[in-house]
């Protein structure tokens, strides 16, 4: 087990009229090479949770654990850990601040305390990771595209070479065309890189095609925590938390309410493909 949140509590102003329950008894285990969707509505706590997985916050009760490690004990690497899981904000193109790609990316490596020769290695690394071309490392990131940004706040967070990615939202405001090149990426990278992920998103279809498994999240609570397929069967549950279910899943039951033997726990547009044609040929 790479981390463990285990009975985690978190409350805003406590003792005042704006108090707020933000996390309740938070249970959660967090395998290597997973990719976790982390999903539910605005206030639900998504964002609350993985400030708290980097040390970022600090629980009101409860403990995570890293690599068996207590981060709360006094003796722990806080510093350590925020190198190992790297977090990734909304619009991370805020991020940003220096004068130069190479110098936006380096700032993490040079502030570990590595010599220059690892610097250079770890930053020209994390650019061609996301897809970066060298000849934009002099480049003011400023003067990129929406996408490009995004790809170089994220590859300042891979040059610390860390364990676990969240990223929160990433292709929050990108056309089509960027966000897709966004989450293909992060796809390569915890395949090709064995890094864990953790995707906040509001899309059910981007987590379905590809989370592993989904935390959904609701009043500070987790009330699933399963495989995608598993968790979109309770599409109408979803619905009542203020969530849906990928529109497959709809044209799915709805033909599964015709009469058409499908299966109703596709998700994507490729599993629900080779199911109705699986159906249409038993048809004929």
């Amino acid at each position: 087990m790479l981390m463990v949140v285990d009975k985690l509590n978190y409350i805003y102003s406590p003792g005042n009229a704006y108090e707020k329950h933000a996390l309740k008894d938070i249970n959660l285990v967090i395998e290597e090479r997973d990719f976790i969707g982390l999903i539910g509505h605005t206030g639900s706590g998504k964002s609350t949770l993985t400030q708290h997985l980097n040390g970022l916050m600090r629980g009101t009760s409860g403990t995570i654990y890293y690599k068996g490690e207590d981060i709360y004990d006094k003796n722990f690497n806080m510093k350590g850990l925020r190198s190992k899981v790297g977090l990734v904000f909304q619009y991370p193109e805020h991020q940003l601040f220096e004068t130069t790609v190479y110098k936006d990316v380096s700032f993490g490596p040079k502030n570990l305390g590595l010599d220059q020769l690892e610097v250079d290695l770890r930053t020209y690394d994390a650019v061609k990771m996301v897809g970066l071309s060298d000849d934009l490392l002099d480049t003011s990131p400023f003067e990129l595209s929406g996408g490009q940004k995004r790809r170089v706040a994220i590859a300042g967070v891979l040059a610390m070479k860390p364990e676990v990615l969240i990223l929160d939202e990433p292709t929050a405001g990108l056309d089509p065309k960027g966000r897709d090149e966004i989450l293909e990426q992060i796809a390569r990278l915890h395949k090709d890189n064995n890094i864990t992920i953790i995707l906040v998103s509001h899309s059910m279809e981007d987590v379905a095609k590809y989370a592993n498994r989904l935390v959904v999240m609701n009043k500070g609570e987790i009330v699933y925590n399963d495989t995608p397929h598993e968790v979109f069967t309770h599409y109408k549950e979803l619905e009542k938390i203020g969530l849906a279910a990928p529109q497959v899943t709809y044209v799915m039951n709805e033909l599964k309410s015709r009469g058409f033997s499908v299966n109703t726990s596709a998700t994507t547009v490729e599993e629900a493909k080779v199911s109705i044609l699986r159906a249409l040929r038993k048809s004929l």
